[in-house]
């Protein structure tokens, strides 16, 4: 990224922490989390793969090479059952691969309402999720984004709280009025990969958002959610593609550190069903 453009976007954007070499991190709140402004100075925690101490939620951009960059835009959500966050391995991977297909990406840090001593509820977590989905829709223009083609993953307890911010309307009772929080809240398209049980709703809507899923068959926790997640969507008659795998269990992220082939190359098999659905045309 340029000098001028960082000028640009630090001008546009309040919210902006800083920028470095392809990513920019943003604040979903400029003045902390609603109710909890005084913690926003507090240091995250990390260490090897984990994030955690998360007070100040945002929004880490990764752009795709401009020669690249198809106007897609996806939010992903990190797992770590919401005690920490995978960031790097279901974070960072993730949108590294994403920018390889052209879709521009944006790591959430939301706060973690498991986390020992955490001052957070569930209610919290699907807020910065909600929040999310707002800014990048208020603020898409600035990095080319097309509004009819963002969509939302997650990954284990990610893959649940993304499953919460598509199937739970959007409520804003917890923070003022404002231009991001009364922007229109839609989801173009979701991806759930080796989701929690939590992340299945009781119903889903007609105009739920078309679905891809992955799991392996052999993870005791997390195949079965996307069992579940098939036939509700069948029910609704909305467009789903499940991959449910032999065998890895789970946590096997973007594929990277696995020794089987088909879970190596899972990520093309969602890259074909976002090529296949148009989400990737320029």
């Amino acid at each position: 990224m340029n000098r001028a453009i960082q000028i640009l976007i630090v001008f546009l954007f309040p919210l902006l922490l800083h920028a470095q070499e392809n990513t920019t991190v943003i604040y979903l709140w400029q003045h902390g989390a609603p109710g909890f402004e005084s913690r926003k100075i507090e240091t995250e925690h990390a260490k090897d793969c984990w994030v955690k101490n998360i007070h100040s939620p945002s929004l880490t951009l990764y752009l795709p090479a401009k020669e690249k960059a198809n106007g897609a835009a996806v939010i992903i959500c990190p797992g770590g059952g919401h005690c920490e966050l995978v960031f790097n391995s279901e974070g960072k991977d993730a949108a590294d691969y994403f920018n390889s297909i052209g879709v521009t990406a944006f790591v959430l840090k939301y706060r973690l309402f498991r986390e020992e001593g955490t001052p957070y509820t569930q209610e919290h977590t699907l807020q910065d999720g909600h929040r999310a989905v707002r800014l990048v829709r208020q603020q898409a223009a600035a990095w080319n984004i097309d509004t009819s083609r963002i969509g939302l993953t997650g990954f284990s307890a990610g893959g649940e709280l993304a499953g919460w911010v598509a199937f739970n309307s959007a409520k804003e009772n917890l923070v003022k009025p404002n231009s991001i929080n009364q922007q229109k809240y839609s989801i173009d398209f979701l991806i759930l990969v080796y989701p929690v049980p939590l992340a299945v709703p009781g119903s889903i809507q007609k105009d739920a958002p078309p679905l891809f899923m992955v799991a392996a068959n052999d993870d005791e926790c997390c195949s079965e959610p996307i069992v579940k997640l098939l036939q509700l969507y069948r029910n609704a008659k909305v467009k789903s593609e499940v991959h449910l795998y032999a065998q890895e269990k789970h946590a096997f992220n973007i594929g990277k550190r696995s020794v089987l082939k088909s879970i190596n190359t899972w990520p093309q098999r969602m890259a074909d069903w976002l090529s296949d659905n148009g989400y990737l045309n320029k």
